[in-house]
């Protein structure tokens, strides 16, 4: 990563086995890693923690990805949001972009993907510096 702050990531996914996957991954990328179960711990991790970026699944319980990132938006703008999802036609989709998101992530693809995406994301947002 070559950068001396550590970069910060909230994964929000109801699935456990997934969330814990992708948080290990990310960990053994050199990333700082923090979870939440659902939408409201979703809230509550940005307000307490301030991660730099998030990934959030569209499809929870008690506040789904879709409502969470409505809310996010209303305190804070500028968070980096990539969505998780295992639709790749899910309506729902469209409205968080509606929200601003910064990309988005399918649960059937390439961690590897989820990497690149996260690393130019965070570069635009002048979290990362090049390599």
């Amino acid at each position: 990563m070559g950068e001396d702050k550590k970069i910060l990531v909230l994964v929000v996914d109801d699935q456990a086995d997934f969330r814990e996957l992708l948080s290990f991954w990310l960990q053994s990328k050199g990333y700082t890693v923090i979870t939440a179960e659902h939408g409201k711990m979703a809230i509550e991790q940005i307000k307490e923690k301030s991660p730099d970026i998030m990934f959030i699944d569209l499809r929870m319980p008690v506040m789904d990805g879709v409502e969470a990132i409505k809310a996010i938006r209303e305190f804070n703008k500028e968070l980096p949001i990539i969505i998780i999802s295992s639709y790749i036609d899910d309506p729902r989709v469209k409205e968080a972009v509606s929200y601003g998101i910064s990309g988005e992530f399918f649960k059937g693809g390439d961690f590897k993907e989820g990497l690149s995406l996260l690393e130019t994301i965070l570069r635009t947002h002048k979290k990362l510096k090049r390599s």
